[in-house]
């Protein structure tokens, strides 16, 4: 990574004075405006500082995100589009009333339209309609679960996106998703650079699983370990009701095993996490089936938690398909490991009890908790403070316990995963007892 890579591009030189007031003080000295030189380091750790203290170097950091004191766009003049894409994720709803909000109440933007059903919104074959967003119309919308725009998966032709921002008059468009969804925003802030045409793209990540890169923490994530939290109490009751009770939980997690390590940790009841950052195998004197096998043995029951992309491996590459966002779709590692136990154990006449819970659905599409909501209104409100300030092709983000800005490029480089050899594996295995490899 340079500095380059972090470097937020801006549409224009803003000159038009915010209505904004954060400092009461008549020196500003209280909160007050971002100026260019706020930054969030990357690397806060005293190692670092001293590293680059005694080299010289500058480290590398983020914008740090909050109110502009000019801004780039007139409120009278300006033309807002909010859209959801991808799957459902706590808080979206709360993201798209703290966005209209903050847009009506503190900026005095009041044309602000909700693009309908993801990115087929913009594309006139789908005949989907466009709805107009007021405070009054998201009201209470936070309330409830799911996106009241609704949503779709898979890639649109980016010139017609920006045929219908163009013939809309849109000056700044909000695109609330995850890793494709910011992709076919960055492709939308391209084709708009080629144009030449004055649109902010901002981006808002929305993923469950927590796996965008260099964003500590995505909304809907506590939500969805929160839930899984009483969902394991009641799998552990289960497991525990019968002599060798075995229930085996799957919760989300494609590529990262986040909410079914954070879930365990929350509740300390749970014997296996299993995630695809980590590799093991089913048989063999220190595989999971012999491991499973002993604990059954020496505490007569077993509480197994795996994350939806674990264990791919196991199944025939030839089988793999794709969605319509390009994500591989994974085959069903909870039925397959619940298949296992059951040949493994009647092979070998062991007794057991086995259930299985498969609760991915109810989870994303619940309302967030109290602290994802308010979570999805800082994101919210920073994002359109960046976006009125002219700020474009960017996703707002969390680093180091403060808001960021960071290019959408950068941020979906790679995805984040689990770092086996740190602290949050270790208290994973700390608090399961299970070994630290199931490798044969």
């Amino acid at each position: 990574m340079t500095h380059k890579d972090f470097e937020v591009k801006t549409l224009g030189n803003a000159t038009i004075k915010s209505p904004l007031k954060p400092s009461f003080k008549p020196d500003g000295s209280s909160f007050g405006f971002i100026e260019n030189e706020d930054r969030v380091l990357f690397d806060a750790s005293l190692e670092h500082f001293n590293h680059c203290k005694e080299t010289g170097e500058t480290p590398i950091s983020f914008e740090k995100a909050g109110p502009h004191q000019h801004l780039l766009f007139e409120a009278a003049k300006t033309k807002v589009a909010i859209v959801t894409c991808g799957g459902l994720c706590p808080g979206l709803n709360n993201v798209i009333r703290s966005i209209v909000n903050q847009l009506y109440y503190r900026y005095r933007v009041s044309n602000i339209i909700g693009i309908k059903y993801g990115y087929e919104g913009f594309i006139s074959k789908y005949n989907h309609s466009v709805i107009e967003l007021t405070p009054q119309c998201v009201e209470s919308i936070h309330l409830f679960g799911g996106t009241i725009l609704g949503s779709s998966r898979g890639q649109q032709d980016v010139s017609q996106i920006v045929d219908t921002l163009s013939t809309l008059n849109v000056n700044i468009l909000f695109c609330i998703g995850g890793d494709g969804t910011l992709r076919g925003a960055h492709a939308i802030h391209e084709e708009i650079t080629r144009r030449n045409l004055r649109i902010s793209v901002a981006g808002i990540p929305k993923t469950i699983d927590n796996d965008i890169n260099l964003i500590d923490n995505s909304f809907g994530f506590e939500t969805a370990f929160t839930i899984a939290n009483d969902i394991i109490r009641s799998a552990h009751n289960e497991a525990i009701g019968a002599y060798n009770g075995i229930t085996v939980l799957k919760l989300m997690g494609r590529d990262s095993g986040f909410i079914a390590a954070y879930a365990a940790l929350s509740i300390q009841e749970v014997n296996f996490v299993l995630v695809p950052e980590i590799k093991f195998d089913l048989y063999g004197p220190k595989g999971f089936l012999q491991v499973l096998r002993n604990r059954l043995e020496n505490r007569h029951h077993a509480l197994i938690v795996v994350a939806e992309g674990t264990g791919q491996y196991f199944f025939d590459s030839e089988t793999l398909q794709k969605d319509a966002s390009g994500n591989i779709k994974n085959n069903d590692i909870g039925l397959f490991l619940k298949d296992k136990i059951s040949e493994q154990f009647k092979s070998e006449n062991f007794p057991f009890t086995l259930k299985y819970i498969d609760p991915s659905y109810i989870i994303r599409s619940a309302p967030a908790n109290a602290n994802d909501s308010k979570f999805c209104s800082l994101l919210a409100q920073n994002a359109v403070h960046a976006a009125m300030a002219g700020k474009t092709d960017f996703v707002i983000g969390h680093w180091n316990n403060e808001f960021t800005l960071l290019p959408i490029p950068i941020a979906v480089a790679k995805r984040k995963r689990i770092d086996v050899e740190g602290e949050l594996w270790w208290n994973v295995l700390e608090t399961t007892g299970q070994p630290v490899s199931m490798k044969s």
